[in-house]
């Protein structure tokens, strides 16, 4: 199917960033073409296309039972084979034989037109209605359907902006980290790169995987932040893009590192709303720069207070302070004395160990 094209450039065959990428790659309003379904007769047409008195598989299709059959009835349900990489379809036979999956290139295409057409011109409008209509009529109907590069609804819909269709469709269960075949773009890709910060944030609540990578290694982040790079500055023209851009950004970069813990902050650098701290992960994954918007308050006051950080082995004893708070005796790895320290300054998962070790020694000693 035709899809989202883009002056001189295109996403995808449609939705395929181009190698060098421009802001023009992603304009505010992309543009739509619509093909509509050529006339047929869904009753009369054969598997094979131009040649209506052949079938698949030699020259008939053939039952379990050796019996031939192959007029199409009509086709009632679909599914993307695994990969993305083309569709099967139900049919219905007219001679009543039971239905059974056929690949699409065995089938006529003004026969598959007829059961698509509807399908992705709802997609392409962004009709809701349509679109929830064809889902409840065809229990069989593939909502990850996808077109002949690899790309399904929800990237159309998607990169349109369109929230409650981005909606319907992940309650379908459509696959929100599914990646064209044209250039590994998702559906959070086509948000940020079309601009639509309400669809980054409803696809990200939603469940969609921030951090999956196109086929040139961007994730919907580093794509967003290329396009703003390259949308210009100080043309009253683009500033409501830039401001849309930077939205995106934020929304992604709070997807990004909301759930990520800090093991310690190293280093700052900037001014203004452009301070970063440098950030070693407590997973152990490589030093960041961070916008200080995205971290804790209390590790920002630490480190401007000058304070050190240590690395906590384990918790070993617990007591009640004197201003009645729960303290916990820390043991450090880098520090051969055990410190009490308040419940807020130890590891939640440390106490926790340490309250099942004591659960687990309690019972013990009651067996016993």
């Amino acid at each position: 199917m035709d899809a989202l094209f883009v002056n001189q450039y295109s996403i995808s065959g449609g939705l395929k960033l181009c190698p060098n990428l421009t802001a023009s790659s992603f304009p505010s309003q992309p543009h739509i073409r619509l093909r509509p379904a050529p006339k047929s007769n869904p009753t009369s047409v054969s598997v094979i296309q131009n040649q209506p008195n052949q079938f698949f598989e030699t020259q008939k299709q053939l039952d379990e039972n050796g019996e031939s059959y192959g007029e199409v009835d009509k086709i009632i349900g679909s599914r993307a084979v695994e990969g993305g990489t083309g569709m099967e379809y139900l049919i219905q036979w007219k001679d009543g034989h039971a239905p059974s999956w056929v690949s699409s290139d065995s089938i006529a295409k003004d026969v598959v037109a007829e059961y698509d057409s509807p399908w992705w011109t709802a997609a392409k409008k962004a009709d809701e209605a349509a679109l929830k209509e064809l889902l409840d009529a065809e229990e069989d109907r593939d909502v990850d359907t996808v077109d002949s590069d690899g790309r399904t609804s929800l990237l159309f819909v998607s990169g349109l902006g369109s929230e409650p269709c981005v909606r319907v469709l992940a309650e379908a269960g459509a696959d929100l980290d599914h990646k064209d075949n044209g250039g590994g773009l998702t559906a959070l890709h086509m948000a940020a790169g079309y601009v639509r910060p309400g669809v980054v944030r409803l696809l990200v609540e939603l469940g969609a995987d921030p951090e999956v990578e196109d086929d040139r290694g961007r994730k919907p982040l580093d794509l967003a932040k290329e396009v703003l790079q390259q949308t210009p500055k100080g043309n009253p023209v683009q500033f409501a893009r830039r401001l849309g851009l930077e939205s995106v950004i934020r929304e992604l970069e709070g997807a990004v590192f909301e759930y990520a813990e800090v093991q310690e902050l190293l280093e700052k650098r900037g001014k203004g709303d452009a301070v970063e701290y440098l950030v070693k992960w407590k997973d152990g994954g490589d030093n960041e720069w961070v916008n200080a918007r995205w971290i804790g308050e209390d590790l920002v006051r630490d480190f401007e207070a000058g304070l050190e950080y240590a690395v906590a082995e384990g918790v070993v004893g617990k007591r009640v302070g004197d201003d009645r708070k729960m303290e916990y005796l820390v043991k450090w790895t880098d520090i051969d004395e055990a410190t009490w320290e308040p419940e807020e300054n130890v590891d939640p998962d440390l106490i926790k160990e340490f309250e099942e070790a004591q659960q687990e020694s309690i019972v013990a000693g009651n067996m016993g």
